[in-house]
């Protein structure tokens, strides 16, 4: 990584900071002078809106038609250091890219209440400043970190007026009437409305735009649909490397997804598990440091994010040799009898919670069966005693972040009722623990989870990611045909 200059320049409103141990101490005013001109005009003139600019604009106006009169202000966020002086990978706020579609850093929607509506205004960093050195001393300027959109560039692409966000604080502070704001992504934007907000009104807005994403449109399906598909190939790489990874460890497993997540799509849409033998049992283990054992199994519970930010979430339990034995057989049968279950739950005008509940009915069912806890299932049930060895809920919305709509009111959300549209995982699991004394040995460090992406459509339901095998049998002649 080479080292910005950063000096003082005399021609700047406000001097680039300097770098401390910077090898040049300054710009000679020849140099100054030099940069500042023989650079060609790389304004962008046949750019067309973003893929989604028509569902971004019905979102606005959605938006507008719940809040009106009132100013909205919904960021991006900001930057964050990882250490000294670099920075983690950007994401925009969920909350900013579903309403514009635009992912830059320190970007901010304003919603202006005129009449009946809004003006929608995009607050953006406008390209790097040639005349005061900024755009190639700057550690953010675009010799460094790349070009940005000029204002009149970001008009077209995402069909929304775009102004200089440095001048957005001070239109705050002026502002007058009620005003919402999302909180948690801009400190600066935060303190200039701080005496014109309050947390319960800004709480509400919050939950609207969860709930405004319970129920997908045609533009988010496609893009879940991407997110699986790439989800599925890298899953078919892991199978293919499995050796390797038993050379090494978890690690081989997670660059491999890794790799078809950034050739693919944006990124990975949250920590890759790639738990082998005992790791299993780990909910979320994402340390990925272990070794992957013939003969053990693997549990990998990964999601592709596409470049719109919509992710999948998909879990297979594989035997890393190619063949399940008699006991993991016996268990990964009864999570995909329970996840069948949950599956045929999952339809229009059905609850949220019913898929959960016929799942773990038939594990509990089997954890009674097996004597691994007394029955009748009707008491282990209501006691929740089936929880000790499945732990989790059976599912979760999907979209933007792999647990969508999380603060979307309960009579919403887990309380409501399911609509074509909605996108969510069903993943019942059994975790023996390896130090759980109250199962017979042979079952200890044994840990199964079953996920797919399922949406609800008129009559049922899709399964978005069938396009990765589940049954046992199935499973295993995958696993040899990609093995060679």
């Amino acid at each position: 990584m080479s080292e910005e200059l950063n000096p003082e320049t005399p021609e700047a409103e406000e001097p680039i900071k300097q770098r401390k141990n910077g090898l040049y101490p300054g710009v000679s005013d020849e140099l100054a002078e030099n940069m500042k001109s023989g650079w060609a005009d790389t304004e962008l003139h046949d750019l067309r809106p973003i893929a989604q600019a028509v569902e971004t604009a019905a979102r606005r106006a959605a938006l507008s038609a719940r809040f009106p009169g009132e100013r909205l202000v919904v960021p991006a966020g900001n930057l964050k250091t990882r250490s000294n002086d670099t920075e983690y990978a950007f994401r925009a706020s969920v909350e900013y890219a579903y309403l514009t579609g635009n992912q830059t850093e320190d970007g901010v929607l304003v919603m202006e209440p005129r009449g009946g509506g809004h003006d929608a205004t995009l607050y953006l960093l406008p390209r790097s400043n040639r005349e005061n050195g900024e755009f190639w001393l700057d550690g953010q300027g675009e010799l460094w970190v790349g070009r940005r959109h000029s204002l009149t560039e970001a008009e077209k692409h995402y069909g929304i007026p775009a102004s200089d966000v440095r001048e957005l604080a001070d239109k705050l502070a002026e502002a007058t009437g009620p005003v919402r704001v999302v909180r948690g992504y801009d400190a600066g934007v935060e303190a200039a409305l701080t005496d014109k907000v309050t947390a319960e009104r800004d709480d509400e807005l919050k939950v609207f735009l969860s709930e405004a994403r319970v129920v997908k449109d045609a533009f988010e399906i496609g893009e879940l649909q991407k997110a699986v598909d790439s989800t599925v190939r890298g899953f078919e790489d892991v199978v293919k490397v499995l050796d390797k990874a038993e050379a090494t460890s978890e690690r081989y497993i997670e660059g491999t997804f890794f790799l078809r997540a950034r050739v693919e799509g944006n990124d990975i849409g949250y920590g890759s598990i790639c738990a082998a033998g005992p790791h299993a049992c780990t909910l979320h283990w994402v340390r990925n440091d272990g070794a992957v054992r013939s003969g053990d199994l693997l549990l990998l519970d990964a999601g592709v994010e596409t470049h719109t930010y919509y992710t999948a979430d998909v879990t297979r339990t594989l035997p890393i040799n190619g063949t399940y034995n008699e006991l993991q057989r016996k268990i990964y049968d009864a999570v995909y009898e329970a996840q069948e279950a949950g599956i045929a739950a999952v339809k229009p005008g059905g609850k949220f919670r019913d898929f959960h509940d016929a799942a773990q009915r038939v594990l509990a069912e089997k954890l009674v069966e097996w004597g691994l806890v007394e029955g009748p299932v009707e008491r282990v049930l209501e006691l929740g005693l089936q929880r000790r060895w499945t732990l989790h809920g059976t599912g979760h919305m999907l979209g933007m972040d792999v647990h969508d709509c999380a603060v979307a009111r309960t009579e919403a959300y887990v309380n409501g009722t399911l609509e074509p549209g909605m996108v969510l995982t069903v993943e019942p699991g059994l975790y023996f623990q390896a130090d759980d004394l109250t199962v017979p040995e042979e079952y200890r460090g044994i840990g199964v989870r079953i996920e797919d992406d399922i949406l609800v459509t008129e009559d049922g339901n899709k399964n978005l990611s069938a396009g990765l095998p589940r049954k046992a049998d199935e499973v295993e002649a995958w696993m040899a045909r990609l093995k060679g």
